[in-house]
């Protein structure tokens, strides 16, 4: 895997591959108008060099100095800053904020090993969490997807699921869980009118957009430019690729020998949403079929039909937006 320099954990794996030593500083806290959010990040290495930011400038210079004492000693830190109104500025906020940066140094084999082991979980796309131990800095990973069941697991599950990173208390000391989450997945069945204005805006909002139409005039790169396409039939190309926890499909082309397929996939997996276009009397029809098939009305009730939130859609493009939305309020819900 090559060293993305603009990516703090490549960083960071590369340079302890090259024996340097870093510091990890990570935002744990924001107040106001922060100019970045719990969770970012920045490496700093021992002859001051650095990638990521906390702040987006305006403690940058003070971090790194706190970073390169902390490896002289040893010895974590937890940073607070009050941001002025006129560092806000330069920055582009409107405001000032407050931030808590935990800045620890990365010593001894097992901290080497963990961070490997982050980034390696990340490159293969699966959720992972670091929880770093703010008095000690001691840090370890968590796995949402293994279900287990202790304060830092629950709260690595709630990270994942939330998009965001948190504090946690476990044991009587204060951790903070730092959610790295594979990318968001969208699954368009039908390479109809609608879809190619929802991949576009899909794309926008850091989905990695696939279209599915064995159509091949439907799903055309001069349709869809940029856009990956398949043109399995709809059950074959989830098989190839499945859904998972951050997927999320939508099926649109009014034909049960598409979308049914697709939505029997889609019901058997861990998708945070499915929809499915149609009018309310074609989505009775729809869920009478998949009902035939075994599916309970509390499976099928994970179907958003008639899809989207109800804007008053009439164009595809409102439509587009109105289904994006309501896949984005689904996301970000919490239980």
């Amino acid at each position: 895997m090559e060293h993305d320099a603009s990516d703090p954990l490549d960083s960071a794996t590369a340079w302890l591959a090259g024996d340097r030593k870093i510091a990890l500083a990570t935002v744990t806290r924001t107040w106001g108008s922060a100019p970045r959010p719990a969770g970012s990040q920045m490496v700093v290495r021992d002859d001051g060099a650095f990638t990521g930011s906390v702040s987006g400038g305006c403690v940058e210079g003070a971090v790194i100095g706190e970073a390169q004492a902390a490896l002289q000693d040893g010895i974590a830190r937890n940073l607070k800053f009050g941001v002025s109104n006129e560092d806000a500025w330069a920055v582009g906020l409107a405001c000032g904020g407050t931030i808590e940066i935990n800045v620890a140094p990365v010593l001894g084999t097992e901290q080497q090993e963990t961070l490997n082991a982050l980034r390696a979980a990340r490159d293969a796309k699966r959720a992972v969490v670091l929880a770093t131990e703010l008095v000690s800095g001691a840090t370890r990973l968590l796995y949402p997807d293994k279900r287990e069941h202790s304060a830092l697991a629950e709260g690595a599950a709630k990270a994942a699921r939330l998009d965001q990173s948190i504090s946690v208390e476990d044991g009587g000391k204060s951790w903070f869980l730092t959610i790295f989450n594979p990318p968001l997945d969208l699954a368009i069945i039908g390479a109809v009118h609608i879809a190619q204005p929802l991949a576009r805006m899909a794309a926008l909002a850091d989905y990695a957009v696939r279209v599915v139409d064995p159509r091949t005039s439907f799903a055309s790169a001069e349709r869809f430019p940029g856009v990956t396409l398949s043109h399995d039939w709809p059950d074959e190309a989830l098989a190839k690729a499945p859904l998972g926890p951050r997927s999320a499909i939508v099926a649109l082309t009014h034909d049960p020998k598409l979308d049914d397929p697709a939505l029997d996939a889609a019901l058997k997996s861990d998708a945070f949403y499915i929809g499915a276009l149609g009018s309310k009397s074609t989505h009775a029809k729809r869920l009478e079929r998949l009902g035939a098939l075994g599916f309970t009305k509390e499976q099928l009730a994970r179907i958003q039909g008639p899809i989207g939130l109800d804007i008053g859609a009439r164009s595809p493009a409102e439509i587009a937006i109105a289904i994006l939305g309501q896949m984005i309020a689904q996301l970000r819900k919490a239980d």
